[in-house]
C-alpha cells in the first residue's frame, strides 16, 4: 500500500510524506511533514517521527521511540530495539532522540530498562558512524561523534561535543566529559574528565584536547585555566579531593572550570589517569 499523502496549497501540490510502497508503517505511528521512508523500512506502532526525517532502506524503528525533526537514518539502522540486557522482561521503555542527527549504516540504538530509569536519550546534531552502538539507558548529549564500530555499553553518559574514535568500547556506567576525545581502539573503563584526550587499552590520558577546545570557540583565557586545572589534576601528585580543593582556590571561576570540578566531584568509577 502506497501511503504517500499530498495537500493543495495556493494551487500547488505539496507532499507531506513520501513512503515507498514496500515500506511497512503501522497505522498508529505518528509521522511529521515531509518525511521520507525508503524501501522495506519498518516503522512500529509507538514511533513518533518528526518533520523532515529521512528513513533509508531496510531501516527498522520500533518500540516507544520519539524522534525530533531532520534526522537521517541510513541503510539497515535499527533504532528503538529491545535492550540487550538479561534483566529486561519486555517492560515498556523509551528512546528519545533530538533533532538533526545522522545515523549511518547498521547503527543500533536500544531503548531503556526499568533498572536504568526506563529511557535512552540522545540529543541533537550528533553523528553515529556505521555499525556504532548505543546501549540501553545511555544519555548522549549534542554534537557528539561516534566513529565506525564504536560502542557504548549500558548506562553510559556522553556529554556534549565528545569525539569517540573507531573500534572503541565504553564500559557500562562510565561517563565521558564535555569536549573529551577518545582515540581509536580504546578501552574506557573509568570516567574521562572534560576537555582531555585518552587513548589505549586500558585508556590513559595523553593531554588536553587543544584542537577541540579551539574548534568549539573557547577563549585563550579559558583554555589557559583548563591547562592549569589539568596540571593540578595530573602533574601535582594530589588525590582527586585535594586537586579539587586546589582548583577552587587557584583558578578563575568560569562555566568550564566549574563543570570540570563538578565532574570530578561526581565521578563514581574513578577517572582515567
Amino acid at each position: 500500500m502506497n501511503m504517500n499523502m499530498k495537500v493543495i496549497e495556493s494551487n500547488k501540490v505539496v507532499s507531506l510524506r513520501n513512503i515507498h510502497e514496500t515500506a511497512i508503517v503501522h497505522p498508529n505511528a505518528k509521522l511529521g511533514k515531509d518525511v521520507t521512508i525508503g524501501p522495506y523500512a519498518i516503522i512500529g506502532e509507538n514511533v513518533e517521527l518528526g518533520d523532515g526525517c529521512i528513513v533509508g532502506p531496510h531501516v527498522v524503528i520500533e518500540g516507544w521511540t520519539k524522534i525530533g525533526v531532520g534526522n537521517k537514518f541510513y541503510h539497515g539502522a535499527t533504532v528503538g530495539c529491545e535492550p540487550q540486557d538479561l534483566k529486561f522482561k519486555g517492560e515498556k521503555s523509551y528512546l528519545v532522540i533530538g533533532d538533526y542527527n545522522i545515523f549511518r549504516e547498521n547503527v543500533t540504538i536500544s531503548r531503556g530498562t526499568e533498572g536504568g530509569g526506563g529511557e535512552t536519550r540522545i540529543g541533537s546534531h550528533n553523528l553515529f558512524m556505521a555499525y556504532s552502538h548505543v546501549a540501553h539507558d545511555c544519555q548522549v548529549g549534542s554534537y557528539v561523534v561516534l566513529a565506525n564500530n564504536s560502542a557504548l555499553a549500558g548506562h553510559v553518559t556522553v556529554e556534549d561535543r565528545v569525539v569517540i574514535g573507531g573500534l572503541s568500547g565504553i564500559h557500562q556506567f562510565t561517563k565521558i566529559g564535555k569536549m573529551a576525545m577518545v582515540g581509536g581502539c580504546t578501552k574506557v573503563v573509568k570516567d574521562v574528565p572534560p576537555f582531555v584526550m585518552v587513548d589505549g587499552n586500558p585508556a590513559k590520558v595523553s593531554g588536553i584536547n587543544v584542537v577541540g577546545l579551539r574548534r568549539n570557540g573557547l577563549s585563550p583565557e579559558v583554555r589557559d585555566e583548563i591547562k592549569k586545572a589539568y596540571r593540578i589534576l595530573y602533574r601535582s601528585n594530589l588525590i582527586i579531593s585535594q586537586a579539587i580543593e586546589q582548583m577552587e582556590q587557584e583558578l578563575q571561576a568560569s562555566m568550564e572550570i566549574d563543570h570540570f570540578i563538578r565532574f570530578l566531584r561526581n565521578s563514581d568509577r574513578g577517572i582515567c589517569r
